[in-house]
C-alpha cells in the first residue's frame, strides 16, 4: 500500500526476450517502495549482487504508476528483470503472461517457511509466479497518552470505540479514512466479502456488507469519528491528524509508522500504540492481507541471476534486516524468531494481526474491485446514498465492467 517516489521511467533495463539459455549477469530491479523504505531495499539488493556474483541496477518506480509502466514495458518485451509487485497485481500479470512461471525453479521448491496468506498471493491457476517480499495488514493505531489520560483502553469493538469517544473529545477520537481498502475491516469483521471467487459470485451487496457500512457511517453520525469528504485527500488528512495528535486513533498499516514517528505526537516513539482492529464483537475484528511480492518478467535475459537475486532478497537474513530497519513484516515464519525482529516493537505488535488477516480473492481482476467500492463508500460516508443502494451499484459495476462471467448474489 505504501506510495513511492518517481524516478527513472525511461530506462527499461532487462532487454527483450532471448531464445538462448545464456544469462546477462545483470538484474534490473524495479522497486516500488516509498522514500522511507527504498534506501534500505537498495542496499540489500546491492549486497545480494555482490555476494551472488552478478550486477544489479535498482530503479525506483512511483507505486501509483508502477503497474501501468510495467505492463506497457512488458508488452513490448522490455522492462525490469525483477519487479516488486503489489499482491493484487500478481494474478493479473500472470494471466497476461508478463511474468515468468516459477513452478519448476528453485524459488518454488520449498515454500513451507512462508506464511500461508502471503504465499497464497503468489499462485495463479495452480502455478507459482512470485515470491513473497513483505506482508501487511491493518491495525488500530492509537495515541497511548491520549487514551491513558482519558482512562480509555484500546477498543476491541466498534461500540467500545463509540463509547470511548465521549471521553476522548468526541469526533476527534478517531479518523475514519475514506477509502475502499479501509472499508474492508468493517466488511470482513461482519463476515462479508467482495466476491466468492470459487463460486464465481459477486457478494459485495450482501446484508453483512450493508450492516458493515452502516456501522462505519454510524460512527460519524454518533460524532465518534471524523473523516475527509474529499476522498482523494483523505489519507493525507488522516496522516496529519494522527501525527499532530489531533486524532487519538486511526486504522493503518506498518508502512505508515515511519511517517507517524516524525510527528509531534510521537516524539516519544513509545507513545504509539498498536492493537487489532475492532470488530462487531470482541475477537471478531479482521483486516485484509496486503503486501508485495517479487516477480520475474517473462522474456528476461537474466533469469538465473534474477532467481539468485530473489532467493537472497527473500531470505530470512534479508527479511530480518528489513524488519529491523523499517518495521515491515516478514513473510517467512522463521524470520519472526530472529532476535532483531523480535526486538522491533512494530513487528511484534503486528504479528498477531497478520495471523488473523483475511485473504483477498487472488484473481486477475482483484485490484480492479476497489475503485467502484471507493466511490460507493465515499457516497455512504457523505450521506449521499444509503449503504444498500450504494453497494447494489457496486455489484452492478462489478458485473458490467469487471466480472462479466460472475453472477450477483
Amino acid at each position: 500500500m505504501a506510495t513511492g517516489v518517481a524516478l527513472v521511467l525511461t530506462a527499461c533495463g532487462g532487454g527483450g526476450s532471448s531464445s538462448s539459455g545464456s544469462d546477462s549477469g545483470e538484474v534490473t530491479f524495479w522497486d516500488t517502495s516509498g522514500p522511507n523504505e527504498s534506501p534500505v531495499f537498495k542496499k540489500i539488493a546491492e549486497d545480494c549482487a555482490t555476494k551472488g556474483g552478478y550486477k544489479v541496477k535498482v530503479e525506483t518506480q512511483a507505486f501509483d504508476t508502477a503497474l501501468a509502466n510495467y505492463k506497457t514495458a512488458a508488452q513490448g518485451g522490455q522492462g525490469p528483470d525483477v519487479f516488486r509487485a503489489e499482491v493484487a497485481w500478481v494474478p493479473q500479470l500472470a494471466k497476461l503472461s508478463y511474468v515468468t512461471d516459477l513452478s519448476g525453479t528453485d524459488l518454488a521448491k520449498d515454500t513451507s517457511d512462508f506464511l500461508d496468506a502471503p504465499l497464497g498471493s503468489t499462485k495463479f491457476e495452480g502455478k507459482t509466479y512470485a515470491v513473497p517480499q513483505v506482508t501487511d495488514s491493518l491495525a488500530l493505531l492509537y495515541n497511548k497518552k491520549k487514551l491513558a489520560d482519558a482512562g480509555v483502553e484500546p477498543p476491541k469493538t466498534w461500540d467500545e470505540l463509540k463509547a470511548a469517544a465521549a471521553k476522548l473529545g468526541g469526533e476527534k477520537s478517531f479518523f475514519l479514512n475514506n477509502d475502499a481498502y479501509y472499508a474492508l475491516p468493517f466488511i470482513y469483521g461482519e463476515g462479508g466479502d467482495l466476491v466468492d471467487a470459487s463460486a464465481k459470485k459477486i457478494v459485495v451487496n450482501s446484508d453483512k456488507n450493508v450492516k458493515a457500512l452502516q456501522t462505519a457511517k454510524g460512527l460519524l453520525d454518533a460524532k465518534a469519528a471524523f473523516t475527509s469528504l474529499d476522498a482523494g485527500n483523505s489519507y493525507t488528512t488522516m496522516q496529519a491528524a494522527f501525527s499532530s495528535g489531533d486524532a487519538a486513533m486511526v486504522i493503518n498499516g506498518p508502512w505508515a509508522v515511519a511517517d507517524y514517528l516524525k510527528g509531534t505526537a510521537f516524539t516519544d516513539k513509545a507513545n504509539l500504540g498498536i492493537a487489532p482492529v475492532p470488530g462487531p464483537s470482541a475477537g471478531k475484528g479482521s483486516a485484509p492481507v496486503g503486501g508485495h511480492d517479487y516477480v520475474i518478467r517473462q522474456g528476461t535475459k537474466a533469469k538465473q541471476s534474477s532467481i539468485k537475486f530473489i532467493q537472497c532478497m527473500a531470505s530470512v537474513e534479508s527479511q530480518a534486516a528489513v524488519a529491523k530497519e523499517l518495521g515491515l513484516l516478514p513473510t517467512r515464519k522463521s524470520a519472526y524468531q530472529n532476535a532483531d525482529v523480535k526486538a522491533n516493537a512494530v513487528v511484534a505488535a503486528f504479528e498477531p494481526v497478520t495471523k488473523v488477516a483475511h485473504e483477498r480473492a487472488w484473481i486477475p481482476e482483484g485490484g480492479q474491485l476497489f475503485d467502484p467500492l471507493k466511490i460507493a463508500y465515499a457516497d455512504v460516508l457523505a450521506g449521499k446514498k444509503e449503504p444498500k443502494a450504494a453497494l447494489d451499484g457496486v455489484a452492478t459495476a462489478y458485473k458490467d465492467q469487471i466480472l462479466k462471467d460472475y453472477s450477483i448474489g
